[in-house]
């Protein structure tokens, strides 16, 4: 009966025990253990100055190198019309005949009557000349030479208003023909024949443009011409020599023209609604690719910027009011925060005009397990992954400001 009675207390005290065991175990570690655990590991990128060539992506339109509206100089029917809608003509073909009948009348008739002016002109100088003999013999009176000098005065008047009136209906009748003026391209014709036209008509007959060259206009914000010009002031930018008029063209589909075109001028005058000038630049057109009003986009050299500061986008953030700045570490291997101006973003990376130095060590991964003041542990990037070499490398960049 004693020991029945006992279990149970042993059963008591042996679990009284376990569970001190259990509660041992739960209790401080050794600290040694998080002392082992060292700072935060992160992997920065060493920021070395490069050479780059800085670009501009702009919208432009395409426009034909010449333009000729073919209008009638003369009234009259439409005889002919001796061009294909759409072909390539050449100056100086024949387009449209108009129905030269009453111009070649005038033009005969003008032609007869300085016949008649030449035929009097002649018997008047002889009669002006022997009645200038007969009056300083007195044989005539002065009166009478007076009249024949007068009527050989008015012949000869009449002779070159002749002469002028047969000059005009050539005129007139040399533009019966309407022919081409330059060589291009013709468009639609907006008469048959049969078609009565006027002089100076409002509506051409028809449209020739020239396409080989073309134009490419570009529009460029002043506030963006004011920047390049204060950059290459300050010594930031610097032309690119020859190659700084080069202009690539981007079409509506993505693809890039295979040929370079060339910066000819920029507009003075801003265009008050837009604030924006024009930036004119020429590209050959052999093939007929671009056709006039055409969506295209230019890519326009700003300059070179020979010690450029690029920072992977990874190791940009922005703070709660949308300032971008990096984590730095320092040469004690402490993190350190730098606020940054950003130009522009080029490929993966960004343009920082203000904000950093060269040799920054900017951390770009691990950003998440620091805070600024924080002691940290550097890894560089793996092999191959070196961003940011310096020296003589060239980017070429066509992105836009941010």
């Amino acid at each position: 009966m004693w020991n029945r009675r006992k279990n149970p207390w042993t059963l008591v005290l042996t679990a009284v025990a376990v569970a001190g065991l259990l509660m041992g175990g739960c209790g401080p570690r050794d600290n040694q253990g998080a002392q082992q655990e060292g700072p935060p590991e992160v992997v920065v990128v060493t920021i070395q100055p490069e050479r780059i060539v800085l670009t501009k992506e702009l919208p432009g339109r395409t426009a034909a190198y010449r333009v000729a509206e073919i209008r009638p100089q003369v009234n009259g029917l439409i005889l002919k019309r001796s061009f294909k809608e759409g072909a390539n003509v050449k100056a100086g073909d024949l387009l449209y005949q108009i129905d030269p009948s009453p111009y070649q009348a005038a033009y005969d008739q003008a032609a007869a009557a300085v016949s008649m002016a030449e035929a009097n002109l002649t018997s008047l100088r002889l009669r002006e000349k022997r009645f200038k003999q007969l009056a300083a013999n007195r044989a005539v009176g002065q009166q009478d030479y007076d009249d024949a000098l007068a009527a050989l005065q008015h012949m000869e008047a009449q002779l070159k208003s002749s002469q002028a009136a047969l000059v005009s209906a050539k005129i007139n009748l040399s533009y019966t023909p309407l022919k081409a003026p330059i060589s291009g391209y013709i468009g639609r014709s907006s008469v048959t024949e049969g078609a009565l036209v006027t002089a100076y008509q409002a509506v051409p007959l028809a449209t020739i443009q020239q396409l080989d060259p073309i134009y490419v206009d570009v529009t460029q914000s002043t506030a963006e011409v004011l920047r390049l010009d204060r950059q290459l002031a300050e010594g930031r930018l610097t032309h690119n020599g020859q190659n700084q008029n080069a202009v690539e063209l981007i079409l509506d589909d993505g693809t890039t023209y295979a040929r370079k075109g060339t910066l000819k001028f920029r507009d003075i005058t801003v265009d008050p609604t837009t604030g924006s000038v024009i930036l004119r630049a020429v590209f050959p057109n052999p093939d007929g690719t671009l056709l006039p009003g055409m969506f295209v986009y230019t890519v326009l050299q700003e300059g070179i910027q020979e010690e450029a500061i690029l920072v992977s986008q990874s190791g940009v953030n922005r703070n709660h009011r949308g300032e971008p700045y990096v984590l730095v570490v320092d040469e004690f291997g402490k993190v350190d925060l730098r606020m940054v101006t950003i130009d522009r973003a080029i490929g993966d990376r960004w343009l920082v005009s203000n904000g950093l130095n060269p040799n920054d060590q900017v951390i770009v991964e691990g950003i998440q397990k620091v805070k600024p003041g924080a002691s940290v542990k550097v890894v560089r990037l793996p092999s191959g992954r070196e961003e940011g070499s310096a020296g003589e490398k060239t980017v070429h960049t066509s992105a836009n400001m941010k």
